[in-house]
């Protein structure tokens, strides 16, 4: 396996012991680091159906470092293994730690019109990236209009960031001329509490509701969103199980949440909640227990068959199956695979054929091969990737 210099030495020392089909290492150095241009591809798709012709594979996450942000940019090979490209710089700065968030870098839903949405949480800025074939373009760079951004959303041109820091708030953007952020008057919202400890946000039901999980109220609230992309009032509910954390949407406007259970041994639970156009939000199902500790970011396959959560003090995998119609879950494999240590983020392919996984603690991104049954067996580990990394984007 050839070797790269790592970022540092316990990431070499942590991953010698870890088991895998296969390793590959990177490193992002200074002088690679760019603004310049990256091909990318089509909406997720549906694992197992014929027709499906992908573009531009590609995975990217976030350095998340205090002296400088940057979108870690990998290639994805037709059979899942990545390989890494280059570093663009976000013109703004990370934490250089754990941000407790889903949803800092995410490909726009445009397919004529390919864009990458980034966080900076250390310097309150979000930035915009147009995706090139030969690489990203930084576009645009603004005050988030708040502090800690730590989740991004967007629906058409309308984009919204939820801000952990401070009292907490959300605020939302336009995307103008050449693709740059543009603030929205009087679109900044209150959470439900100053000390909120909010997770993530996302739109959901055709851009017509957003949606933000709060880990320290154990609260899920959703806002309304009219034709202008102004927030409107506030509905919320308490989540069936504590510390509502990372989530996906699924079909017929069901929501499935993970709840962390305030990281308790074999607490955390999935949980199915039904929104409705008018923002109202109601339990569908669960909390379903995989007997899994933090449970914290969740992914749905494109056919919206199976979620998957990451187990962050469990080091694995759980697999979910969902009824489409209904959104009753149920646990298809509790352990579905193993990780890296500390496993966060997640990301499907937009095939849904392969899944991968930022591991926190042994810094890898860990990739799966999704079988037509919601089955997971291991392809690769990737090492060398930065302590604090967050977020994960995969097309």
């Amino acid at each position: 396996m050839k070797q790269f210099k790592k970022f540092t030495v316990l990431a070499i020392t942590v991953l010698s012991l870890l088991a895998c089909k296969k390793q590959t290492s990177i490193l992002p150095e200074s002088e690679n680091v760019k603004t310049d241009e990256l091909s990318i591809a089509a909406r997720r798709g549906e694992n197992g159906e014929e027709g499906f012709e992908e573009r531009g594979k590609h995975v990217y996450t976030l350095s998340n470092q205090a002296s400088g942000n940057a979108v870690l940019d990998f290639t994805r090979s037709s059979n899942g293994t990545l390989t890494y490209n280059a570093a663009y710089a976000t013109g703004g700065t990370g934490t250089g730690g754990g941000l407790g968030n889903q949803g800092a870098v995410i490909i726009t839903e445009d397919e004529d019109d390919n864009l990458l949405l980034a966080v900076n949480p250390g310097s309150n800025s979000i930035s915009s990236f147009k995706i090139k074939e030969n690489g990203l373009q930084l576009r645009s760079t603004v005050s988030s209009g708040g502090m800690r951004p730590v989740s991004i959303t967007q629906h058409q041109n309308i984009v919204y960031v939820l801000n952990a820091g401070g009292n907490g708030n959300i605020s939302g953007f336009k995307l103008g001329n050449n693709n740059k952020l543009m603030p929205i008057a009087n679109s900044t919202r209150a959470l439900s509490s100053t000390a909120a400890g909010a997770a993530q946000i996302s739109f959901v039901n055709e851009g017509k509701v957003l949606v933000i999980t709060e880990k320290a109220t154990n609260k899920i609230i959703t806002y309304t969103v009219n034709e202008w992309g102004i927030a409107g009032a506030m509905h919320s509910i308490t989540s069936a199980n504590p510390t509502p954390f990372g989530f996906d949407a699924g079909r017929n406007g069901n929501v499935f949440v993970s709840e962390a259970a305030g990281g308790a041994t074999g607490a955390s639970t999935l949980s199915s909640y039904r929104v409705y156009y008018n923002g109202v939000i109601t339990l569908t199902d669960g909390p379903v227990s995989a007997s899994q500790s933090a449970a914290c970011w969740v992914v749905i396959t494109g056919n919206g068959k199976y979620a998957y959560t990451t187990n962050t003090a469990s080091n694995n995998i759980s697999n979910y199956n969902i009824n489409r119609q209904s959104g009753s879950i149920n646990v298809n494999t509790a352990i579905a695979a193993t990780t890296g240590m500390g496993p966060i983020d997640a990301a499907l392919s937009n095939n849904s054929k392969y899944l991968y996984v930022l591991n926190a603690t042994s810094h890898t991104i860990g990739a799966y091969a999704v079988a037509n049954n919601g089955n997971l067996s291991s392809v690769q580990t990737t090492t060398g990737i930065p302590v604090g990394a967050t977020g994960l984007a995969a097309r």
